[in-house]
């Protein structure tokens, strides 16, 4: 006997957000404050997706090599609104020496930020809830038939935004995608995130002054490194190699990664320690996807007890937490109107349609071994985002944001960071609020009006000239 659906009370909204990380969250509030009706639809009971249930931190990065900054508008908004709470230190040197900076914050409060300024502009938000399936008429999605401890209830909008970080909502509607990278159908490996407290950060940057070499340094280089080491406010380093080398060999740890990662948060002597590495699931798949959780909890210990018998400044450490749900890098890349690649990153391609730059590097997890491959680009690299990435031919009236646009694996490695993701996330809701509000679909919206709407929100875009010079080459 099949389930009754639950006739939803609420209408039709102008534009339906599934998914509240913070691609998904920036999304709706960029859509509220450009006029529509809006609901953000989260199977948590919280916002910001990859880093509050995944224990991702710190963000990186809002700017490129050189340290110009990239990423603007909302996504740096929010990051001001945490400082005033207290619950950032803004864009902070990067003592790894992977990117320019990184932005600590507090989870937590990053969590009541976002509800905070989406409901500030009228948005609505609907907790512990899933998406089910979908209706769709004449090319259109009708409805998202989510399910909760109400049952199953059809919501209705005129625009729907794919803010899953997995496609689920599009998938669903039957677009065409594409998994991992395409040699294998391989994508970047699972990370279970652990969040530890009274760490000895002094005793860990004395010891890394004093043995550089047991620490990874990007190309800047390790006199860079040790210089940010002595004044950044906060520390995140990838190192401990001989110790963690010696404990693989002798049994003590079966993480597959060469190296251990970890960041200093807001709060002095808390630092989120991302090492483990989960290969070959699907987490797509519930299965798959529950066998990651289990084995990520299991790595996360090993990392615990390896840290208190072998890391300087670690042996008082106290074990907080591990994340809520496993970290996820990468599954489904839609089939878009355009699909970004690795050269269009590399080059820095400009688009007449760009709705988002980014200067973070091709940074792939390797799907089926130990090693981290990066490709650096250029310290001035301002690469773009073009809309059509965020589009897809059918359903119409459907955009995708976050890391699951079109892309291929490499070129996605590079913006599926969270600062990269709010900033599409921000132009995905632009686009989708100004196609409900015209009564058009998403493609038809010219596209002079969101980039106008954007630069109102103060998002960072190539300028006029750039954008034209896209329109005849």
């Amino acid at each position: 006997m099949s389930t009754p659906l639950i006739p939803s009370p609420a209408g039709v909204y102008d534009v339906l957000v599934l998914g509240g990380g913070v691609s998904g969250s920036i999304a709706a509030i960029a859509a509220a404050r450009t006029g529509a009706r809006v609901l953000l639809v989260e199977e948590h009971g919280f916002l910001g997706g990859s880093l509050t249930a995944m224990g991702v931190g710190p963000m990186m990065s809002f700017h490129n090599p050189s340290g110009e900054q990239v990423v603007r508008g909302i996504p740096d908004e929010l990051i001001g609104r945490l400082q005033a709470r207290g619950a950032s230190l803004g864009h902070i040197p990067d003592t790894t020496t992977y990117c320019s900076t990184v932005t600590p914050f507090d989870s937590e409060e990053l969590k009541i930020e976002l509800e905070t300024m989406l409901t500030e502009d009228g948005g609505e938000i609907l907790f512990h809830t899933q998406l089910a399936a979908t209706e769709l008429a004449d090319h259109r999605l009708a409805a998202a038939v989510i399910c909760n401890k109400a049952g199953l209830t059809p919501l209705r909008a005129k625009i729907f935004i794919d803010a899953t970080g997995d496609a689920d909502l599009a998938a669903r509607a039957g677009v065409a995608f594409t998994y991992g990278r395409t040699a294998d159908g391989l994508a970047q490996p699972m990370t279970m995130n652990l969040k530890l407290a009274n760490v000895d950060t002094a005793a860990v940057r004395d010891y890394a002054r004093r043995h550089p070499e047991d620490f990874l340094w990007s190309p800047v280089g390790q006199a860079e490194g040790l210089r940010r080491l002595a004044s950044s406010p906060r520390l995140s380093l990838a190192g401990f190699l001989g110790a963690w080398k010696a404990a693989r060999e002798r049994g003590e740890i079966d993480v597959p990664r060469d190296q251990v990662l970890f960041f200093e948060t807001p709060v002095s002597g808390v630092v989120i320690v991302n090492t483990s590495r989960i290969v070959g699931l699907n987490a797509t798949d519930p299965f798959q996807l529950s066998r990651a959780e289990m084995i990520g909890r299991r790595q996360c210990s090993q990392i615990f007890h390896f840290l208190r018998q072998h890391a300087p400044g670690f042996a008082a450490a106290v074990r907080m937490d591990t994340a809520a749900k496993v970290g996820v890098r990468e599954t489904r890349h839609v089939a878009g109107l355009y699909q970004i690649t690795a050269d269009d990153i590399m080059t820095s391609r400009a688009f007449d349609d760009a709705i988002a730059l980014g200067g973070y590097p091709i940074d792939i997890h390797a799907p089926s071994s130990e090693t981290t491959a990066t490709t650096r680009l250029q310290p001035s690299a301002r690469y773009q985002i073009p809309l059509r990435s965020l589009m897809v031919e059918r359903p119409e009236n459907l955009l995708v944001v976050g890391r699951c646009i079109s892309a291929t694996h490499e070129a996605a490695a590079a913006f599926r960071v969270s600062p990269i993701a709010m900033a599409i996330g921000q132009a995905g809701g632009v686009t989708a609020a100004e196609a409900a509000q015209r009564g058009v679909n998403p493609a038809q919206v010219p596209f002079a009006a969101i980039r106008e709407r954007l630069l109102q929100q103060g998002a960072q875009l190539p300028s006029l000239e750039t954008s034209a010079r896209a329109a005849t080459a």
